[in-house]
């Protein structure tokens, strides 16, 4: 596999102007990185803070502390590790032993749940300051060290983790591995090996991670992978991560949209629509400045990148420049029941339009986005279902995607979760003073114009065009009783968003419950660009079904929906 090695950027001199810059961040008082608070709405309880201490961030920090090589950051270092190593759940007889709390001010006891992913990212850092770093630590810091990363090591073994959690998968190789070779582990190496070929074995034949097409989680398994093979004594277990890094890095080179300069959807997991700062910026580095987002000296840099060797492959750069024409369909994984899940990504050198088959609506799924280039800048369009603002687990995107043309439909289920797929299962039921479907228009919103008419929306993003229509609307609420009512669109902004929102509901907080409703399922259609009025479906309904189907372009196309809410 070639690599662009002509990389003009000065890591070490980038690395020291980041950690010089997070000097005020150091609280000495219980030494510990501050930063201000921010949560993905579930396993800590914390609600509201100003700031917070997290064991992770400052273990990354004690890392880059080292990492510069420069003497009077070594004491600063040490007292952090040994703060950190503190912290751990050592009690084997704990079901959360050998991990660490996402926060100082918050106690494993408190979380809810704790995070068993802590063993994985607190003990990766552990081992690379070992691996860097071990002749410089004191030896009774050393020690304690080599014990918790001992602890993160069982624990990530006791959870064993399959390779159908991609980031996880690679980190927990990476940590076990890594500790067995450093610390002459034959039990820790042979785990942490024998996981890292089931990931590739599970990865090969689809050609595609489970968690799909992920900006954020991609990222993570670029730089743990590249942290294998930089780390690693194992000859076969460098391969097995050039092998798993080739798939990864042309998994991101195709779907990079060139126009927008921003990353294809469908997303299987995401934090941020539009690509942030310190993502462009690891594009820019592993491009060797190829794909250029920002000058040098004003290029975001993340101490944990340092000595990773995190290069993108040369064959798939020019992927990253030249707008292209395309379309991209891939079977990724299965779900339990064994139905094969499906990704379509379409691109033109104007837009890209990205669309699963069947997915939950999560608030880290992407399943319906679009990017467009808006006069040299990015607008983009989301599709969620939120409840009192928050996406909703329990409604299940459904889509048959033809290039620029999408049809898909929204239902839902009665055995999901709330806000979370698994953390706050709900039986089907909820309160809502405020259910609705959006199309988010975000990103910029100059030469963005809406045109609402009583069945469509009407968009002009720019040159481009889009419209949105609705097919079918069926939501049986027994609390409103059937509806017969108008289920036209409206345009709300909000947060310096546009909302094209069809409202389920809106008003006095009730009760929706999903075992008791006999139908509740919507079918639509978005078209981006050229044949904007040429479907002309047939609608169907049954006492079960739903139906719409047409042609697009000469090429049938169709899709039908549970009408009651079931399982998944």
């Amino acid at each position: 596999m070639a690599y662009y090695s002509d990389n003009p950027f000065n890591n070490r001199q980038m690395l020291i102007k980041q950690i010089d810059s997070r000097d005020s961040q150091y609280n000495s008082e219980n030494r510990l990185l501050k930063s201000p608070f921010s949560s993905p709405g579930y396993h800590t309880t914390i609600k509201q803070a100003d700031f917070i201490h997290s064991t992770r961030s400052s273990l990354v920090y004690a890392l880059g502390l080292l990492d510069t090589e420069e003497a009077h950051y070594e004491q600063r270092a040490f007292d952090i590790i040994e703060q950190v190593v503190s912290l751990q759940d050592t009690d084997r007889s704990r079901s959360t032993f050998g991990i660490w709390s996402w926060f100082y001010e918050e106690p494993l006891d408190q979380m809810s749940p704790p995070d068993w992913n802590w063993a994985d990212f607190c003990g990766k850092l552990l081992v690379l300051i070992v691996s860097r770093h071990s002749a410089r630590l004191p030896e009774k810091l050393r020690q304690s060290v080599q014990q918790a990363i001992y602890n993160a090591c069982d624990a990530i073994i006791i959870r064993n983790v399959g390779p159908n959690y991609t980031n996880i998968a690679i980190m927990g190789a990476f940590v076990t591995l890594i500790a067995g070779e450093l610390f002459e582990r034959e039990d820790y190496a042979k785990y942490g090996f024998e996981r890292l070929e089931k990931l590739h074995n599970y990865t090969l034949p689809r050609q595609a991670f489970l968690e799909y097409n992920s900006p954020t989680y991609t990222q993570v398994a670029i730089l743990e992978l590249s942290a294998i093979v930089t780390e690693t004594n194992n000859a076969q277990a460098k391969q097995l991560g050039n092998d798993l890094l080739n798939i990864a890095w042309k998994s991101v080179a195709d779907h990079f949209h060139a126009g927008s300069r921003q990353w294809s959807g469908p997303h299987s997991r995401c934090y941020k629509t539009l690509l942030t700062p310190l993502s462009e910026a690891f594009l820019q580095l592993a491009t060797g400045g190829k794909l250029a987002f920002y000058q040098e000296e004003e290029l975001p840099y993340d101490e944990g990148w340092y000595k990773c060797g995190v290069i993108c492959p040369e064959q798939y750069i020019e992927q990253f420049l030249s707008p292209v024409q395309q379309t991209i369909r891939e079977c990724f994984g299965t779900t339990g029941s064994g139905t094969e899940k499906w990704a379509t990504t379409y691109m033109t050198p104007t837009y890209s339009l990205g669309s699963f088959k069947k997915e939950i609506m999560w608030n880290q799924t992407r399943t319906l986005l679009a990017y467009v280039d808006n006069g040299g800048k990015a607008t983009y369009l989301h599709l969620r279902a939120l409840h009192d603002g928050y996406d909703y687990c329990s409604a299940i995107f459904h889509g048959e995607q033809r290039a620029n043309h999408l049809l898909f439909g929204m239902n839902f289920v009665v055995n999901g979760g709330d806000t979370h797929p698994n953390l706050d299962m709900i039986n089907g039921s909820i309160e809502a003073s405020d259910f609705r479907f959006r199309l988010e228009i975000g990103g910029a919103l100059e030469h963005v114009s809406p045109v609402v008419e009583k069945d469509s929306v009407s968009l002009r993003i720019g040159e481009t065009l889009v419209l949105l229509r609705s097919w079918f609307a069926a939501f049986d609420d027994q609390a409103a009783g059937p509806a017969s009512r108008d289920w036209s669109w409206e345009v709300t902004k909000v947060d310096n968003v546009l909302g094209i929102d069809l409202v389920l509901h809106t008003g006095e907080k009730r009760v929706i419950d999903f075992q008791k409703v006999n139908e509740a399922a919507f079918l639509f259609s978005l078209c981006i660009g050229e044949g904007l009025e040429s479907f002309k479906p047939q609608i169907e309904r049954t006492k079960e079904l739903a139906t719409v189907s047409g042609s697009w372009n000469n090429e049938p196309i169709g899709l039908s929906l549970q009408l009651k809410p079931g399982v998944q």
